[in-house]
């Protein structure tokens, strides 16, 4: 990522603070064989420098678990990076082959697709965790907030670091959609928030 784009991320009021910067694999080895082109090292100084410039940034990432011949102790590095950097968001998926793909011609699919499921749950439950602590100040606070659509009976949209945010108030249906509204924080949980609209 470029300087250009963390300074635009900044300093333009249209774009808002929220990054998804995919890292695949915490371990070098594995990124070496998927080809990306960079290393944990400079991933994680990359973030710094995300940070430094954006202090109120959220950060999302995906990452592939069971990449051909990921050992335990590859994917402790991936834990240690989710651990370490402390995203807001994680996506992660097990590894399957592409056709056409040089992964799919040249290397095996060897990591037994339980192994992958144990650790996705491992990568779940550990960002559950981070989640939760990073939201959890956010009791109390007023965001604005992009009103998306209705889902479950309740209004719901995203503030400016791409949190969902549930209204809780009962408003028509013509009344919210597209619009930006001002809501107060009444109850925060890992994966969205909870509120009123700001009187």
């Amino acid at each position: 990522m470029s300087d250009h784009i963390i300074d635009s991320v900044a300093e333009l009021d249209k774009v808002c603070e929220h990054i998804n910067l995919p890292f695949q694999a915490g371990d070098d080895r594995v990124l070496t064989d998927m080809r990306r082109g960079y290393t944990n090292d400079e991933y994680r100084r990359l973030i710094d420098k995300i940070r430094e410039r954006i202090p109120n940034v959220s950060l999302s990432t995906d990452v592939i678990v069971g990449f051909c011949g990921e050992s335990d102790a590859q994917f402790e590095q991936t834990l240690s990076l989710i651990e370490d950097i402390k995203f807001d968001k994680v996506h992660a998926a097990a590894y399957s082959n592409r056709p056409g793909t040089i992964a799919e011609r040249m290397l095996v699919d060897d990591v037994p697709q339980d192994e992958k499921k144990l650790r996705l749950k491992a990568i779940e439950i550990l960002q559950e965790g981070i989640a939760t602590e990073i939201n959890a100040p956010l009791l109390g606070r007023k965001f604005d907030v992009l009103v998306e659509g209705r889902k479950r009976g309740k209004w719901f949209g995203r503030n400016r670091n791409d949190k969902l945010v549930f209204i809780n108030d009962e408003v028509s249906e013509a009344d919210l959609a597209g619009k930006m509204v001002n809501v107060t924080i009444e109850k925060t949980a890992p994966w969205s928030l909870q509120g009123t609209i700001t009187r």
